[in-house]
């Protein structure tokens, strides 16, 4: 039944007449040279896959996998603006409002300058805000709209929606990822996440869904190290010590509610 699922979903889309966005603008160039750090090699390679994907005449359905504070959110913006000069709506859905203020304000600082309207839509966008900001997306005044799950609702009309972000995806309920779906047969969808769920897994590699990874830190930033062994309590201990000297913070997770006091001393 899935495989059935996925080989109908890739026939979709390659049957469906994609929007293919035109090359690089020199506002491109210019807002990409403004970014404030420089770019690891993993994100300059999932850019340059991203933009290949979206100058393509069949809808993009790429999944950027990647650890928190890997650059993520730096190609998203990207695919957006480039979605903008091409005349063409964003839509960027978070699973919080937290997560949808945060990226508002990302999005608002680096498109600073240049002639794009970005506006949030939440729950806890007021009544009249969020009406302006709807009769934006349906006449098109408005660019780029980062909302929660606000932006699948049936009510909710696009002019020209041409890019939908996906930030967290294994964190939306099964109604709005079928919402989701939907909409990857006729506009481009870019997918971020640092914990792709099983299903999204498994489409990047049997090649339904495009997969960019990041695997590169930041630079001056630790890549996260993972040690599998025998229980050894001298070495939690050493590890725990190390962490708590550096003026850290630490979890120890124990597998039995009944001894847990006695690991805990």
């Amino acid at each position: 039944e899935i495989a059935g699922e996925l080989v109908a979903l890739y026939a979709k889309r390659q049957a469906a007449p994609g929007h293919a966005f035109g090359p690089d603008t020199p506002w491109q160039a210019e807002m990409e040279d403004a970014f404030g750090f420089t770019e690891t090699v993993d994100q300059l390679t999932a850019i340059t896959e991203v933009k290949n994907d979206m100058e393509k005449p069949v809808p993009m359905d790429r999944v950027i996998c990647g650890d928190v504070g890997y650059g993520k959110t730096e190609i998203a913006v990207r695919a957006a603006f480039k979605a903008v000069q091409d005349g063409k709506q964003v839509a960027v859905l978070v699973p919080t409002t937290l997560l949808a203020d945060q990226h508002l304000q990302t999005f608002t600082e680096r498109m600073a300058g240049f002639p794009v309207t970005v506006k949030g839509l939440s729950r806890f966008t007021d009544g009249r805000e969020s009406k302006a900001v709807l009769e934006g997306m349906a006449d098109g005044s408005v660019d780029i709209v980062i909302g929660t799950h606000r932006l699948l609702q049936t009510a909710v009309r696009w002019k020209d929606l041409g890019l939908v972000v996906v930030d967290e995806e294994q964190r939306f309920g099964v109604e709005h990822k079928e919402h989701i779906k939907s909409l990857r047969t006729h506009v481009d969808v870019l997918t971020m996440s640092a914990t792709p769920i099983p299903r999204t897994l498994e489409m990047s590699l049997a090649g339904i869904r495009e997969m960019s990874t990041i695997l590169t830190p930041p630079e001056e930033r630790y890549p996260v190290l993972t040690y599998v062994g025998p229980h050894d309590d001298k070495q939690v201990a050493a590890a725990l010590r190390r962490e708590l000297l550096r003026d850290g913070q630490a979890f120890y997770i124990h597998n039995r509610v009944s001894s847990i006091d006695a690991a805990a001393a």
